[in-house]
């Protein structure tokens, strides 16, 4: 289904290469995305009249310490925290500043130097009953795994398979973190972080910056927004019947779907928040791709592998790619207008015309997730010329 839809257009795309980088400044990872997505939307740094970004551990002001050596000085700049779902929240505040008619051109950035602040998994908040008692997100999503080997019968080779498809695809991203594909067995026999979930079916933090340039809609050659939704959760606890994530993620795509006048069924290629293997499991349930338990069938079908009915995570996703918090979701933006572009290479899902990023971030004790950012993104009406990213 098609409707004249249209929020804003992405007329450029950045990101830097993610990794444990520690030897790479917030400066010099800004210049490498910024200085992409302004080149890819062919227009001068001047003609940018104000930043959205997002970054989660980000010293204060590091974002207009990061952009100045860019000439983007003199403008608003509006960072937000929202947990993992940061910069697609700075993008949804974006698109919804250029719909408004308050801006013309909006550089939307995301920047996290995560080995800056932590060796290893992210320290919870020792005020949260789950921080009180040492659950860090591992074991949070280690629970929600197990409940779904409970009552649903998920296997462990299920689970697997969500981390030997998404590292699969990374082998085809030369940005990622980790291009080399495990086996189900490797990844079982990788040591045990939270039970079920193994090293292997948990992402790796990373230092990275990516960036988008917003416009109004009406440009051919942009990547059409269709919609863009953002909630945060609502109240959760023990007597909730869905495990942790699941409804947010479900309410804030049916928003979506809602406004950019499509289905589930129309969308041809998504890019999902992998924190976890279960993660990924939930969020395809909850986008309406398989029934409740039903996603690690979905997986193993090969239904969401590339070459697959409906692609999820060709880029390798958070668990190839890696997870730095801020600039995780216009990532999952880019790769998605790289696809909708026909520019993604090896990894390039063929005739994709619709394609749908969602961002959840969680990690507040008692409510469904912080913010669940999702958007549906058309193919330009006259592609440009095709470069491989």
């Amino acid at each position: 289904m098609r409707t004249m839809t249209e929020v804003a257009t992405i007329c450029g795309v950045g990101t830097t290469l993610f990794g444990k980088q520690p030897q790479a400044t917030a400066r010099e990872l800004a210049w490498e995305a910024a200085s992409e997505a302004i080149l890819d939307a062919d227009i001068n740094p001047r003609q940018i009249e104000a930043v959205f970004a997002g970054t989660v551990f980000g010293d204060p002001g590091v974002v207009a310490r990061s952009l100045q050596q860019l000439g983007i000085d003199e403008v608003p700049i509006i960072t937000i925290e929202n947990a993992c779902a940061s910069s697609t929240s700075a993008f949804h505040e974006g698109c919804a500043a250029i719909e408004s008619g308050r801006y013309e051109t909006i550089l939307v950035f995301g920047i996290e130097t995560m080995t800056a602040s932590f060796a290893g998994a992210i320290s919870p908040i020792l005020s949260d009953p789950e921080g009180a008692q040492g659950f860090a997100m591992p074991a949070l999503y280690g629970m929600s795994a197990t409940r779904y080997q409970h009552e649903f019968g998920v296997t462990d080779a299920q689970l697997a398979s969500v981390s030997v498809k998404n590292h699969r695809h990374g082998e085809h991203n030369n940005r990622a973190q980790h291009q080399k594909t495990p086996t189900v067995e490797e990844v079982l026999a990788s040591p045990t972080i939270s039970s079920p979930l193994t090293l292997l079916q948990c992402c790796s933090i990373a230092d990275a910056a990516a960036a988008a340039v917003l416009r109004p809609a009406g440009n051919p050659q942009g990547v059409r927004v269709r919609s863009s939704a953002l909630r945060s959760g609502a109240l959760w606890d023990q007597r909730s019947e869905l495990v942790w994530g699941w409804q947010i993620v479900s309410d804030t795509a049916h928003n979506a779907y809602e406004q950019a006048g499509v289905s589930v069924k129309d969308v041809d290629v998504f890019e999902v928040h992998d924190a976890f293997t279960i993660g990924e499991i939930i969020t395809t349930e909850a986008l309406g791709l398989a029934e409740l338990g039903g996603g690690g069938r979905l997986v193993e079908s090969g239904h969401t592998t590339l070459g697959g009915k409906q692609p999820v995570n060709p880029s390798g996703g958070l668990l190839s790619r890696g997870h730095p918090l801020g600039a995780t979701g216009l990532a999952q933006i880019a790769e998605i207008c790289w696809q909708l572009r026909g520019q993604a290479g090896s990894r390039q899902v063929e005739g994709a015309r619709l394609g749908l990023v969602e961002t959840m971030g969680g990690g507040t004790a008692g409510i469904d997730g912080n913010a669940c950012v999702v958007t549906v993104l058309e193919a330009p009406e006259s592609p440009k010329d095709i470069v491989q990213i």
